[in-house]
């Protein structure tokens, strides 16, 4: 992942986990067709993502008539982080590596926005890692308010670049 952002695959990992969750009877399996359906997703990419996340062991699979796709945990222990890895890989701000990674600080400033660039990715990550499969059913349902703003960062923003 190049850039702070949740790319396609790690949405449509989210909404098809979100649509087992929403749809869940028991231990039926869901098909993949019924997911594309549900979610206006394109089969044969949802059906790479679904081997994703059955990889990272978030969902699993039976085969055969009455098949599919079934949370391999509850909804409660799935968090989007976890989505957006298991499709992406690890969720950081950049390519860049690590501050002082094999003295590779031999740039000015290289250090400090390395230092600066891995927390963003840290922040990122823990703001995935807050949002459960649960916390997003009860949104989509109406049980609870919609998602809070994301507090404004821009004081921080203004303190880094010192323009307060």
């Amino acid at each position: 992942m190049s850039g702070v952002k949740v790319s396609t695959r790690g949405d449509y990992a989210s909404r098809a986990l979100l649509s087992l969750a929403l749809h869940a009877t028991g231990n039926q399996p869901t098909s993949v067709h019924e997911i594309a359906e549900r979610t206006g997703l394109p089969q044969p990419y949802l059906e790479q993502i679904l081997l994703a996340l059955k990889g990272a062991g978030l969902v699993r699979s039976k085969r055969g008539v009455g098949g599919g796709y079934i949370l391999a945990r509850p909804t409660t222990e799935i968090t989007l982080a976890q989505v957006v890895s298991a499709v992406d890989g690890p969720i950081v701000a950049g390519d860049f590596g690590a501050p002082h990674e094999n003295g590779a600080c031999d740039h000015e400033g290289q250090c400090v926005l390395l230092g600066v660039w891995a927390e963003v990715g840290a922040h990122m990550r823990a703001h995935l890692s807050s949002y459960t499969i649960a916390d997003i059913v009860r949104i989509a349902r109406g049980e609870s308010p919609n998602l809070a703003p994301t507090p404004a960062v821009h004081d921080d923003a203004d303190h880094l670049l010192g323009t307060r």
